[in-house]
């Protein structure tokens, strides 16, 4: 059977015998919160026990690194339809040890591209349009060289309030203990 095969099945059941209703919630965020942080596998139920949130608590975003690439790209976006939409009044960015962005290696990832069939041409085309891979596809040194970037392009984005406080942490992904980078209440 395939994963999607299995995936379906288990919703029909979920479905019919209502276990739906435990999660039943608002589009508002209970804790008027946003979260940014890593889509590490290892964060899926830890991060939300850590914190003690519950569904309905936060709107929680997940991406590579929990990173803000660009000022006006989709995280950014998100996070300001949280904000001016959703009734969040504070944005914590969460990263993790041992996180597969630190010393992400590009020409890695565009290798491994390669042999999962995407051409030289593709590559090539992609360079001369403009687009630096090796630059998109980056990493960080360490997890709180990327809370700190990101933290400070949230914080000092020209559609967010001054107000508005921006928290940087870093979650150990095995004991689940949060350590404070940024207080965002400092900065006010």
């Amino acid at each position: 059977m395939s994963l999607i095969t299995d995936i379906m099945h288990y919703n029909k059941q979920f479905v019919e015998t209502k276990q739906y209703h435990e999660f039943l919630t608002t589009k508002f965020p209970d804790k008027r919160m946003v979260v940014l942080t890593c889509m590490d596998t290892r964060l899926v139920e830890l991060l939300p026990k850590a914190m003690n949130l519950h569904n309905g608590d936060a709107k929680i975003i997940k991406n590579a690194g929990a990173i803000v690439s660009h000022p006006f790209g989709s995280i950014m976006r998100s996070i300001i339809v949280a904000v001016y939409q959703l009734d969040a009044d504070e944005v914590f960015v969460i990263g993790h040890y041992d996180c597969g962005m630190t010393g992400l290696n590009s020409e890695t990832i565009i290798s491994n591209a390669k042999k999962r069939g995407i051409s030289d041409d593709v590559i090539a085309t992609l360079g001369h349009s403009g687009i630096d891979l090796s630059r998109w596809l980056a990493g960080f040194n360490h997890a709180r060289e990327g809370i700190e970037k990101s933290v400070n392009i949230i914080r000092n984005h020209p559609l967010l309030p001054k107000n508005l406080p921006v928290h940087g942490l870093i979650i150990d992904p095995e004991t689940g203990r949060l350590d404070l980078i940024e207080d965002g209440y400092a900065s006010l």
